[in-house]
């Protein structure tokens, strides 16, 4: 069950570091231990440290990034996505290339620095037609491209790269073998695995963004614990963490909803758990680029605000029109499906965590050219 937490406080004074913002050095150990962590007030520490290692590495500002879901087709069966290829309730879409330009625009208008791109993996989803598109986006807006398709091949993520994409967005959910194979059922057992495209995406140029569910069934601390190592490990410039949310037409959905069977140490998918990943990615990748994410405001009325005190510095914005948006069901949220009016509750969370907007594409502040973004 989804539980809810208290706006974090800056009751209790951090733990020394090595400097003012300077985060501290965390092993497996020490991020477990966080991970189980039930003391308000211990964790009162947690939060401020994450916070003042924002404020050092990535500033005050939040970045605005304008998402558009272009296209809900999948092929893919993943078994907590609402967009798997067997949800035959889910009425299918394709945004035209014209549409999805108008919404770039309108994100410029509104001073985003940036335009998020992101889809199911769409079999029809040709690499001319999404390369075209960007170059058009980059001729008619000053705007950064974020692509999130999926996996591709590296000829794909070449070309997109060539016609002025600038990131890409590839979780890799999860760092158990065993776990992730039974989210995401392989469409060819000799693919590489989503780390290795990581790699790949790196060498082409692009900034990486990687991230997790939190509370999956079947999830321990101690998995988290690898999967935030791996945030670091991979120096990620963008990491994305939000709060499993099970969705009724998927199997883990159903398997969750029925209760389950126990699972020893298991994470749950509360605010509180969330708010704990999101701070420890702030510690050990104090550079990046971290949402306070929809997810994570679909749980909490005040998830937007907590998420930017406990390290996040980035929100994105539904730009996908109404007459998608709601079929774009990965998973449940009137957040996510804009009946809440995003914005007011967008800019209520800045005003309220006493942030303010940025300006600029956001690109990731690296302290020197090739620095490592780790604790």
């Amino acid at each position: 069950m989804i539980q809810h937490v208290e706006p974090p406080t800056s009751a209790v004074p951090p733990p020394e570091t090595s400097g003012a913002g300077s985060p501290p050095r965390l092993d497996h150990r020490r991020i477990l231990a966080w991970l189980r962590e039930e003391d308000p007030e211990r964790l009162a520490e947690l939060w401020m440290l994450a916070d003042r290692v924002r404020a050092a590495h990535v500033g005050d500002a939040v970045h605005l990034r304008g998402l558009v879901e272009f296209s809900n087709v999948c092929r893919r069966q993943c078994a907590y996505c609402g967009l798997r290829a067997a949800n035959g309730r889910l009425a299918r879409y394709g945004m035209t290339a014209a549409e999805i330009l108008a919404c770039a625009v309108e994100a410029h208008a509104r001073g985003y620095g940036t335009v998020v791109l992101q889809a199911g993996e769409d079999p029809r989803l040709s690499a001319s037609w999404l390369g075209d598109l960007v170059k058009r986006i980059k001729d008619s807006t000053p705007l950064a491209v974020t692509l999130g398709v999926g996996e591709r091949t590296a000829e794909d993520y070449r070309h997109w790269r060539e016609c002025g994409a600038d990131r890409y967005l590839l979780r890799t959910e999860t760092a158990d073998r065993a776990l992730f194979a039974r989210l995401h059922p392989p469409l060819a057992p000799d693919l590489p695995e989503r780390p290795a495209l990581l790699v790949l995406l790196r060498e082409l140029g692009y900034e990486i963004g990687g991230g997790i569910m939190v509370g999956l069934p079947g999830q321990t601390c101690a998995s988290v614990a690898r999967d935030i190592e791996l945030f670091a490990a991979s120096d990620l410039d963008m990491i994305g963490i939000g709060a499993y949310l099970p969705h009724p037409e998927t199997p883990l959905g159903r398997e969750f909803l029925a209760g389950g069977p126990p699972v020893f140490d298991q994470i749950p998918n509360s605010e509180l758990a969330t708010l704990k990943v999101l701070a420890l990615a702030r510690l050990v990748c104090p550079e990046a680029n971290i949402p306070a994410t929809t997810a994570l405001a679909s749980i909490s009325s005040g998830g937007y605000e907590h998420g930017l005190r406990c390290g996040a510095n980035v929100i994105m914005p539904n730009l996908t029109p109404a007459a998608y948006r709601r079929r774009y069901d990965i998973y449940p949220s009137a957040v996510r499906q804009g009946e809440r009016g995003q914005l007011d509750v967008i800019e209520k969370a800045l005003a309220a965590a006493g942030r303010c907007r940025a300006e600029g594409r956001g690109d990731r502040r690296r302290a020197r050219p090739g620095a490592a973004g780790r604790a």
